[in-house]
C-alpha cells in the first residue's frame, strides 16, 4: 500500500491476489484462496465478452474518489491458463465496481443480504459466488447488470 498525500487517512493504491476482468467498462475482482479457480472464473468470462485486466494481481488506484482497477506492469495482458500456459490477452483498466469472493456452496445464502468490501475508504459491493460452477459467470454478468438497473428485486444488491 502507498499513501501519497499526507491529508488522507487511507492509502492511494492497494496491491491484491486476486483476477479481474471488465465486463461493461465495470472492474470485477475475483478474490479466493490460491488454487481457487479465480483465475478459470476470468477466462470463462472472457469468453462471453469481457476483458482482462490483471491476472494473479490487481493494483487498485485511488484518484477523486473513484477507484481504478489495473496490472502491475510486468504482467500486464497476460493470462495464466492452468495445464495450457501463459497468454497474451488483449487488456485494458476500468473503475472498480464489484467485488466477487469465491466461496463454497456452503457458504453462499440463497438471497443474501448486502455485502461490501471496504477498499481505500471506500465500500464496494461484494457478492459470493462457487467459483466452478456453470452458473458462475452469468450470476457475475448479471449482477454487473443489477449495479446500474433495477432488475434486481431482492438479494444482494437490494435493501428489502
Amino acid at each position: 500500500m502507498t499513501n501519497s498525500s499526507p491529508f488522507s487517512p487511507f492509502p492511494q493504491s492497494l496491491h491484491l491476489h486476486a483476477s479481474c476482468v471488465a465486463i461493461k467498462n465495470v472492474a470485477v475482482v475475483i478474490m479466493g484462496e490460491s488454487a481457487g479457480g479465480k483465475s478459470d472464473l476470468a477466462l470463462r468470462l472472457i469468453d462471453r465478452g469481457a476483458t482482462l485486466v490483471s491476472d494473479d494481481q490487481v493494483v487498485l488506484h485511488l484518484q477523486s474518489g473513484i477507484i481504478t482497477a489495473d496490472a502491475p506492469e510486468n504482467i500486464k495482458g497476460l493470462l495464466e491458463i492452468r495445464g495450457v500456459g501463459i497468454f497474451h490477452l488483449p487488456f485494458t483498466s476500468a473503475p472498480l465496481g464489484l467485488i466477487v469472493q469465491l466461496s463454497e456452496n456452503s457458504m453462499i445464502e440463497r438471497l443474501p443480504y448486502p455485502e461490501s468490501y471496504s477498499c481505500l475508504g471506500i465500500d464496494i459491493p461484494q457478492i459470493r459466488v462457487c467459483g466452478f460452477h456453470a452458473s458462475a459467470p452469468v450470476k457475475i454478468e448479471m449482477a454487473v447488470a443489477a449495479l446500474h438497473d433495477a432488475s434486481m428485486m431482492s438479494g444482494a444488491f437490494t435493501t428489502e
